[in-house]
């Protein structure tokens, strides 16, 4: 919940500092997958990969770094996947799975995570 939190008020206020297309507004996962997917041919695309990214690691970074490694339910394999590698996984997994279109961004980005990228104990 907190990494959430945290998350949410990272997208939020990075959303309000970003350019002005109304696409880099994320409200829910949908927008998120959107804006990872943004088409090479987008004007914007450019910004809106390094805004994907960002939040991907941001969302990452504090994950890691508020969660006991005891706890985790996240464990990228060794090499760890590319910020790319990850914002393609979560596009597909997420085009698979419209029923959460509207569910919250980094809730859904770590429910793919959890599941393309387990803990194994």
């Amino acid at each position: 919940m907190r990494i959430a939190l945290f998350a949410a008020s990272l997208v939020l206020t990075a959303s309000a500092h970003a350019a002005s297309p109304e696409h880099f507004a994320l409200r829910s996962a949908g927008d998120l997958a959107r804006l990872c997917s943004t088409p090479s041919s987008d004007n914007d695309a450019a910004t809106a990969l390094a805004f994907c990214h960002g939040v991907l690691a941001g969302a990452y970074g504090y994950f890691i770094s508020s969660m006991p490694a005891a706890e985790r339910f996240v464990c990228p394999p060794n090499p760890a996947p590319t910020r790319t590698q990850v914002a393609n996984g979560f596009v597909g997994w997420m085009k698979t799975r419209p029923q959460l279109e509207n569910d919250g961004a980094i809730d859904a980005l770590f429910r793919y995570a959890a599941e393309a990228y387990p803990c194994k104990r």
